[in-house]
């Protein structure tokens, strides 16, 4: 089965997997809210019909008592329930606006309420079916002129509230219904359309994996908008990116190699194959030149293990306190002659101490590459020009030369392997090409980089910035 066919599914799985995951949470947080809306309106509702219930029974009880000062007894009401009914609801709705029947019936039927005389005797009893609900009953004292003329009992507002739930819980199903359907409509329209665009995008972005993978480092991602997933976007881009610079200059890298090494082999063999037809003399200056091409060899060899050391990591570097503004002095004055015999005239303004970490053998290295560099790419009569300063935490050395100068475009390309910035193969005009690779090489070994800029000599200048050493970290080897 092939790799495509086994893809897709995954994104539906995906798909379905928000789907899922969003009705769930949203039926779960409606449910959760239902919950304890429901328990918070319960408790207040119970409360509110508490106070109100006490309310309308003390009324009631303060209207009995009157009534039985006007006839000083119970017995009409025993004789006349209408008129029981009437006293009820004149006390507890007074004017002409009474409420609806479903109301009344709720909170002020005549039959929540039960009146005995002062022996306890009943006046108005509950009805037959409700017998069972007089130990549950709240009871008031009628008073009249200071003096108890009845009890007035009256149903507590938990008997009501089961009265009113089924209607109440009614109401609440069928608003929870309508909530559940509405959010499941909502959560799969808002599910479809997550998943389509993020397995969309999810697809594109596997899709252009492949072919990333495949060896196609030309495909780009569309960068929308600035969530994770444009970063992501763009991330996938600039690996594309430097993948494909990768693949470009390892590919120049071969073909410069190639070159590089087949050009003193070629010498070799057209040296050798002239002393084998006797063209040339098997002498001590034939196998001179021979040798010099053995040694540009091993030149070349040595300085592409430097390089590959380097990239892996693995570059021996042995760093310890030194005075860098000395050693680079030192180097300076050997060099002095080999710069005047190619007509450059050595200037040096070098400030120090210039306490580094350091590896003597290493910056050795890093002052000759730049030295081969002046002397193969600077006309003569021309001028190096050297400095060492400190800047703040740092010791800023500025390696300045003459004419000829290189093209600002040029100028990020200069540490490129096997570049020269005048396009030719010509190693008679240079080195192998290497040499600034190198010396950027051992100048990140010291926690520093090569910058390169016009020359205020007309030529090049490269700026390097060595990390100072604390003072009291200067002679810490020593000690």
């Amino acid at each position: 089965m092939s790799a495509k066919r086994l893809f897709r599914p995954a994104f539906s799985r995906l798909g379905l997997k928000l789907f899922v995951i969003i009705l769930v949470v949203n039926v779960a947080i409606a449910g959760l809210v239902f919950v304890a809306i429901s328990r918070s309106l319960d408790q207040g509702f119970i409360e509110y019909l508490d106070r109100s219930q006490t309310q309308r029974a003390e009324t009631l009880a303060e209207g009995l008592g009157e009534a039985w000062a006007r006839r000083q007894n119970w017995q009409w009401l025993r004789q006349s329930p209408r008129a029981w009914h009437h006293l009820v609801r004149r006390q507890l709705w007074p004017g002409d606006n009474l409420p609806p029947m479903s109301i009344e019936g709720d909170l002020g039927d005549p039959r929540d309420f039960v009146l005995h005389d002062e022996s306890g005797l009943p006046v108005i009893g509950l009805p037959p079916d409700k017998d069972d609900m007089a130990a549950e009953l709240r009871w008031l004292p009628v008073m009249s002129a200071g003096r108890q003329v009845g009890t007035l009992g009256y149903r507590p507002p938990e008997q009501l509230m089961a009265r009113m739930d089924r209607l109440f819980l009614a109401q609440q199903q069928r608003n929870l219904t309508i909530i559940v359907i509405a959010l499941a409509l909502t959560s799969l329209l808002l599910a479809a359309a997550l998943s389509w665009w993020m397995g969309r995008r999810a697809r594109g972005m596997a899709l252009a994996t492949r072919r990333l993978t495949e060896g196609d480092y030309s495909i780009r991602l569309p960068e929308r908008g600035r969530d994770e997933l444009s970063s992501l976007s763009h991330d996938f881009n600039v690996l594309a990116e430097t993948l494909e610079a990768s693949r470009e200059a390892r590919t120049r890298w071969v073909s410069d190699i190639a070159h590089e090494l087949r050009t003193p082999l070629a010498v070799l063999r057209g040296e050798i194959e002239a002393m084998q037809d006797g063209i040339r003399a098997l002498d001590q200056d034939n196998l001179r030149s021979l040798s010099q091409e053995v040694g540009q060899l091993e030149r070349l060899v040595a300085d592409l293990r430097l390089l590959s050391q380097s990239d892996a990591g693995a570059l021996e570097v042995q760093l310890a306190p030194l005075d860098l503004g000395e050693q680079l002095a030192t180097r300076l004055d050997e060099a002095e002659g080999w710069l005047a015999d190619h007509g450059l005239t050595l200037e040096h303004d070098i400030q120090g101490p210039a306490w580094i970490r350091g590896d003597l053998q290493r910056l050795r290295q890093l002052w000759n590459n730049l030295i081969d560099n002046t002397c193969a790419y600077t006309q003569a009569p021309g001028r190096l020009k050297v400095s060492l300063r400190r800047e703040a935490d740092d010791w800023v050395l500025r390696w300045e030369d003459s004419a000829p100068g290189v093209p600002v475009n040029e100028l990020p390309r200069l540490t490129e392997r096997l570049y020269r910035v005048e396009g030719s193969r010509n190693r008679s005009s240079g080195g192998s090409g290497l040499g600034l690779s190198i010396a950027t090489a051992l100048a990140r070994a010291h926690d520093t980089d090569m910058r390169p800029s016009p020359s205020e000599l007309g030529g090049l200048c490269w700026t390097l910035r060595f990390p100072a050493l604390p003072d009291h970290q200067q002679h810490e080897d020593d000690e």
